[in-house]
């Protein structure tokens, strides 16, 4: 055995890591579920709380299981940095580990083919189990029923996530329920870290969403042609069909929305983040080859593609983090657990609609490394999209026994469409995309929406895209409140008809649309939301919260011109 890992001199450790670790040695609670915010140092929270462990004699063997073979990597680098040496090279076939290491990174996928190996290694020596990202535990009930029997025996077991919900109902393994006064069972964690006291703390960037609408035309396999804008009111079969056509890397909307988040970062690495990079999200294999190679015409340069079922993914993943190159290309997979800060302007041109994965996903954006950076993410304006991006800040508990509905696209679908290499199969026969444009719909940040729809390539879009990107929150705010008030004053003298608020009707009034009076109505609420904000100092998010939990109704990107008008009333008497 190799010595005894201990704290070293100048390991230091975030406030909320600190308050976490005093609660985990004062309970000494077998289980024990840290939730923290992608971004927030769990990694380093838990290598501390092994540290302790080893040097009291609680433990004397760690044993780590991840999502993913990349993450293996990540962790064996990580506890290396703090002396503690784990082999991230172990088999099942091995049956025990080399005895010069203080333990082993293994994945769900590996203990749940052999939960016996695992079993027998936990009970030979006094073990901690670090269970990254614990949700996989309820991906099948295989790897939970494996995580279950081979880790029991531990000493200590030590749970992680960022996005403890799910949409599922499988038990998560070790996790601890409470029943609601609705009957319902929810996840209850032993120590809480969000987004929202993250960015607070300047720990993680803040999140701009760019949400794109357009037009959409596509033919259907009976041979109609059908037409939708993108973001509209539709029913989920049309909005899944739109949302298809977007995304098809032979239209105009993707290239379109490539081009504007290469402006994005360019402008990025321009204004104080040299080094910036860009991810796009793919659906598959085969679109994310096809978006690599757009990027590749626009830009002049190759974009990098990681594909998670290729061999040496884990390498060209390290390689991209660690050089110049400006995009890498991704299917939605490897999402979890790529940890490259600099990605600072992300593309999500995925059809995933989960909670899940969406948090997942945002959080590869976040990571800060100075105080100021900002991170831009581009997403096609679909309601349910922007209502995730809106509620960035919310915290969810896994939930069992509540109703589920789907959103978009059946994701268990594009889930075995992803897992085939050709990916023209029943989905792609179910429609043809014939065309797609792109339009900059809203501005979503802390929880508010700001701007007017602008088309690509205008002065309008670049303002957006030009944002400063070394901005502390309020700046943002007001930056892109700022923004707003100067579009809709050259929207008036263009004599549009967008107005900050309704004005006297004329003699003969010209009767304004839905969507405009939603427009109007939009900009007024969040207007006085940020008037509300400078009297009180509660974030713009707290506010909107505030407003639909007295009112009702979802984020006000859509919300119905009722409840909007409703919410302007109440505020006003805040």
């Amino acid at each position: 055995m190799p010595p005894r890992p201990v704290v070293q001199q100048g390991q230091t450790l975030r406030v909320w890591q600190r308050k976490a670790l005093m609660e985990y040695l004062r309970g000494k609670r077998e289980d024990f579920l840290a939730v923290a915010t992608p971004g927030a140092g769990k990694t380093t929270f838990a290598l501390r709380v092994a540290l302790e462990l080893f040097g009291d004699g609680t433990i004397d063997n760690l044993t780590v299981v991840t999502p993913t073979e990349h993450l293996k990597t990540q962790w064996a680098e990580a506890a290396a940095r703090v002396g503690i040496d784990l082999d991230a090279g172990f088999r099942n076939s091995d049956i025990h580990a080399a005895s010069d290491f203080h333990g082993t990174v293994v994945t769900y996928a590996q203990v749940g083919i052999a939960p016996a190996v695992h079993k027998r290694r936990t009970i030979t020596r006094r073990t901690l189990v670090v269970l990254d990202e614990i949700h996989h535990a309820g991906d099948s009930r295989s790897w939970g029923d494996g995580v279950k029997a081979a880790f029991e025996p531990a000493v200590r077991r030590l749970m992680l996530t960022g996005t403890p919900f799910r949409s599922d109902e499988n038990p998560i393994p070790f996790v601890q329920y409470e029943r609601g006064t609705d009957g319902l069972q929810r996840s209850r964690a032993d120590t809480v870290y969000g987004y929202s006291d993250a960015l607070q703390d300047g720990v993680v960037r803040p999140v701009i969403f760019l949400a794109y609408s357009g037009e959409t035309r596509w033919r259907t396999s009976a041979g109609d042609e059908l037409a939708a804008r993108l973001g509209e009111p539709m029913t989920q079969d049309l909005i899944a069909q739109a949302w298809r056509t977007a995304l098809d890397p032979t239209g105009d909307w993707m290239q379109q929305v490539l081009r504007a988040a290469d402006s994005r970062l360019q402008n990025l690495r321009a204004g104080g983040m040299p080094d910036a990079a860009g991810l796009v999200i793919a659906s598959d294999q085969q679109s994310a080859r096809a978006y690599a190679k757009v990027l590749g015409e626009i830009t002049g340069e190759k974009a990098v593609v990681v594909l998670s079922d290729d061999v040496g993914a884990s390498g060209r993943i390290a390689a991209f983090s660690a050089s110049q190159d400006r995009w890498m290309v991704a299917v939605r997979m490897v999402s979890e657990g790529v940890d490259i800060p600099r990605l600072a302007v992300g593309v999500y041109a995925t059809s995933a609609s989960t909670p899940l994965f969406f948090a997942q996903a945002i959080g590869r954006f976040v990571r800060a490394r100075r105080t100021g950076e900002t991170a831009t993410v581009f997403v096609p304006s679909v309601p349910h999209l922007l209502e995730l991006a809106s509620e960035l800040e919310a915290q969810r508990n896994h939930v069992l026994g509540e109703p589920k509905t789907k959103e978009g696209f059946d994701d268990d679908e594009l889930a075995r469409a992803q897992r085939e290499e050709d990916a023209s199969g029943e989905l792609e026969k179910r429609f043809e995309a014939l065309s797609a444009t792109a339009e900059l719909d809203q501005v979503i940040f802390d929880g508010a929406t700001f701007g007017i729809p602008a088309q690509t390539g205008t002065a309008e879009e670049e303002e957006y895209l030009g944002l400063p990107g070394l901005l502390t929150p309020d700046q943002v705010s007001a930056l892109l409140s700022k923004r707003q008030a100067e579009q809709l004053a050259a929207a008036k003298r263009r004599g549009a008809t967008v107005e900050t608020a309704p004005e006297p009707p004329p003699v003969a009034p010209q009767p304004r649309t839905a969507g405009e009076r939603r427009i109007v109505l939009r900009r007024q609420l969040n207007t006085l939301v940020a008037a509300h904000h400078h009297r009180t100092g509660l974030p713009h998010g707290k506010i909107h919260a505030e407003l639909r939990r007295l009112c009702g109704g979802p984020p006000s990107a859509q919300a119905t011109i009722e409840q909007l008008e409703e919410r302007i009333a109440t505020v006003q008497t805040l």
